[in-house]
């Protein structure tokens, strides 16, 4: 029976595919974790529970069938396995690799709450789908029949993406517009590649291409084609631009200090074999340099290894909390300072010295209250201030959105508060009709699994748009 090779949780340790020595991993931008054998994802598949009520499922936005197609690892029915896991992700091997198991699916593991070890969830799923992609059973998409609708995607990232893959095995004619040279957003460009190598990314976007979706690149909507011209072009839109710009601090404009996003960016570019003047040219470049990161978050964590990686001379990540209450995966975190970073814990930047940066004036801090999030607010500690050395200051603070209406000169198109687009839950529809937003333009900045989950179900929401325009047309 299947069953017999499962619940071996009792006799089997969670065991994580190897970790490359970080000395070894400093040295490159190639992945940190080794890929799981066969017998090894089968042994770890199979000390699944297979219990009544899986956590792991409902605790997973996109709410994958884990139990299933962990068991079909565990029996050896890989096929199936990737089938199942398929379904419900457009991305899986992505998943498996920036999701933050921890505190979704694993983190709810039944297992790990009676005090086994959780089941490597993330591990067995990006085994399955890149053991699918070596198999040959990923192929482009043919869908049964093709339909006359076509919609317009603004954004390449993970919800437009996502979008585009569910549109298109409904037969639907896809066009995704975006700024950037390459499909992928912040997975090209804003993910460094020892946690998600690029050719990870760019087979997918061919993939759609070969599905017969249509890129338009290096495209600025309000620029080179204006949002009403877009939509006069399709049947329905999507806007899943995601949110790029960066939150800043006062008096942070001299030279050294940098923005996030701008050094990620270049970073990846320069990996990709791109010409990168600002990289060559030191002002983009860690290397030999003190660096200073500030913030606490996933793309700080970014950060601070992207430059160890580039050869500085000391790295230290600021964060105005402690570690227990910081944003940022806690195994990234781990993983940092494995490599080299040194986190300066209850601190946070006051001014900044030099006309090229030569240090960051440094508040020391301490929790007091929680705040209106039940997290502890940070208070300055009068009269211990200090000045920390830093020859690149790197500003990861977090993303807003843009001003999309006054960006693309549109009126109608509603935002919060907040800036964000004003989107209907669960289907994306906005005030413009025919308009439909997905992923962080929506939610704010978030993680790439919400994202492919908003584009699926805008994508839904789309084609019951037309199905039902469908109908009344043949009354």
């Amino acid at each position: 029976m299947a069953t017999d090779k499962m619940l071996k949780f009792v006799t089997i340790d969670r065991d994580m595919p190897t970790k490359r020595d970080a000395e070894d991993r400093r040295q490159d931008f190639n992945e940190i974790y080794a890929e799981f054998a066969a017998a090894k994802a089968e042994e770890q598949s199979s000390r699944c529970s297979q219990c009544g009520v899986p956590y792991c499922q409902s605790h997973c936005p996109l709410h994958n069938n884990i139990p299933d197609w962990l068991r079909m690892t565990a029996t050896g029915r890989l096929d199936e396995a990737y089938a199942i896991s398929q379904a419900t992700n457009s991305f899986p091997e992505i998943c498996g690799r920036i999701c933050p198991q921890d505190r979704l699916c694993e983190g709810n593991c039944v297992i790990e709450q009676s005090g086994h070890g959780t089941v490597t969830i993330g591990s067995v799923e990006k085994y399955i789908t890149d053991t699918a992609w070596e198999k040959g059973w990923v192929k482009p998409i043919t869908p049964i029949s093709e339909r006359t609708e076509s919609v317009g995607i603004i954004g390449a990232g993970p919800a437009g993406m996502a979008a585009a893959d569910m549109l298109r095995q409904a037969g639907v004619q896809v066009t995704i517009y975006d700024r950037y040279d390459r499909a992928g957003g912040l997975l090209t460009y804003g993910i460094p590649g020892f946690k998600l190598e690029k050719d990870v990314v760019m087979r997918r976007a061919d993939l759609l291409k070969d599905s017969g979706v249509e890129y338009v690149m290096n495209c600025n909507v309000g620029e080179d084609i204006s949002f009403e011209d877009i939509r006069a072009k399709h049947d329905a839109v999507l806007i899943a631009t995601g949110v790029c710009k960066s939150r800043d601090l006062p008096g942070s404009d001299a030279k050294g200090i940098v923005k996030a996003l701008d050094y990620l960016t270049a970073s990846n570019r320069k990996n990709f074999g791109d010409d990168v003047p600002a990289y060559d040219s030191g002002e983009l470049n860690a290397e030999g340099k003190n660096v200073v990161v500030i913030g606490g978050g996933d793309t700080a964590m970014d950060c601070v290894r992207t430059a160890i990686r580039q050869g500085a001379k000391s790295v230290k990540c600021l964060y105005r909390r402690d570690r227990a209450n910081m944003p940022g995966s806690q195994r990234e975190t781990q993983n940092a300072e494995e490599e080299g970073v040194e986190f300066v814990w209850l601190t946070a930047p006051k001014g900044f010295q030099g006309d090229t940066v030569t240090g960051v004036e440094v508040q020391k801090m301490r929790l007091g209250q929680p705040d209106a999030s039940g997290r502890r607010s940070p208070e300055v500690i009068e009269g211990a201030d200090y000045v920390e050395p830093a020859d690149l200051v790197v500003k990861a603070l977090g993303f807003e959105p843009e001003d999309l209406p006054k960006l693309w000169g549109t009126d109608g198109l509603e935002v919060t508060r907040w800036g964000t687009v004003k989107a209907e839950f669960g289907t994306g529809q906005t005030s413009l009709d025919g308009v439909y937003a997905a992923g962080d333009i929506v939610r704010g900045a978030s993680l790439v699994v919400w994202g492919i989950r908003d584009g699926r179900e805008a994508a839904q929401a789309i084609l019951r748009q037309f199905n039902d325009a469908a109908s009344v047309a043949a009354e």
